[in-house]
């Protein structure tokens, strides 16, 4: 039997802030109430959830501002990964979003690695576009291109 909640913050897959959503009991009470990610709905969580969002608006619109700063910087920019190569022009190992943010961290750009939208290691060479989401608004193209590491 689902319940309504009011989150609190943006869930993926679920809502965003101050939107009133049913869930499943247990995902209520044991996931999203003892994270403080949602309330119950009453009258007074309305209140506090209004009071809370007009403070976040103005935050969450200074990090989206940032965030297309960043997805600019990064669209113009092209992560150059080196990895040995076999005969048969496959990769020892592979290209990870731990790579990519190793190399951004290397140019000034600190990125988490979670960040990176990469769906599977890079393990070939070439030219990849690998979606980089900023912000739960802004998802930036970073151009990576896997060479042959000079011996």
């Amino acid at each position: 039997m689902p319940i309504d909640i009011i989150l609190r913050r943006n869930v993926e897959s679920l809502g965003r802030r101050g939107e009133i959503v049913k869930v499943a009991v247990g995902y209520a009470r044991n996931y999203l109430l003892p994270r403080k990610f949602a309330l119950l709905v009453t009258d007074a969580s309305r209140r506090q959830i209004e009071r809370e969002k007009q403070v976040s608006e103005a935050h969450e619109a200074e990090e989206k501002q940032a965030a297309d700063q960043v997805a600019e910087r990064l669209a113009e920019m092209e992560c150059v990964i080196a990895r040995k190569v076999g005969e048969t022009e496959t990769l020892y190992g592979s290209v990870t979003s731990a790579d990519i943010s190793e190399f951004l961290a290397g140019v000034g750009t600190i990125i988490e690695k979670r960040r990176i939208r990469l769906p599977e290691p890079i393990k070939q060479i070439g030219e990849f576009v690998v979606p980089i989401r900023l912000h739960t608004d802004v998802t930036a193209q970073l151009k990576v291109r896997v060479v042959k590491q000079e011996e």
